[in-house]
């Protein structure tokens, strides 16, 4: 199985962890990475994650986000059909640049999901005819572990 994680996963375990759904949402990310780096799944990245992930202004931050993304043991550099499929999703939806382009590399990359905890990018992905399935990492989680 090829996961891809967007930058709102890597960076969840680093958001406030009160919040239940937050925390939730943490341990289900960990888990995965933790599959990815047991050789169990495969981790996908891309170009486009790493250009977000670098303009991150929080250092620290982004350094916490950069050791988890080592685990990705696949790379999908930005190419002119990943810049065609992401203007097609937006020609379509209400999907925006870096959320397309990451559809559209996770696609790229024959993922079977793309994980995010942004809840308005999984109900729009939902509508449109996608190759890779996008999800809230709890709901992978009681799907798939």
């Amino acid at each position: 199985m090829i996961i891809y994680l967007d930058n709102c996963c890597y960076n969840r375990p680093f958001d406030d962890q009160i919040q239940e759904r937050i925390h939730l949402e943490s341990e289900a990310i960990l888990t995965v990475l933790k599959m990815g780096q047991m050789k169990k799944v495969v981790i996908a990245g891309s170009e486009i994650l790493e250009l977000e992930i670098s303009r991150m202004q929080d250092i620290v931050k982004k350094q916490k986000v950069l050791d988890l993304y080592c685990v990705a043991e696949m790379h999908i550099p930005y190419t002119e059909k990943i810049r065609k499929r992401s203007a097609d999703i937006m020609s379509v939806s209400k999907i925006r640049a870096f959320d397309s382009l990451h559809i559209a590399s996770a696609e790229e990359a024959n993922a079977d999901v793309l994980l995010t905890t942004d809840d308005k990018l999984e109900k729009m992905a939902e509508k449109l005819k996608l190759k890779t399935r996008v999800l809230n990492p709890l709901r992978f989680a009681w799907e798939v572990i």
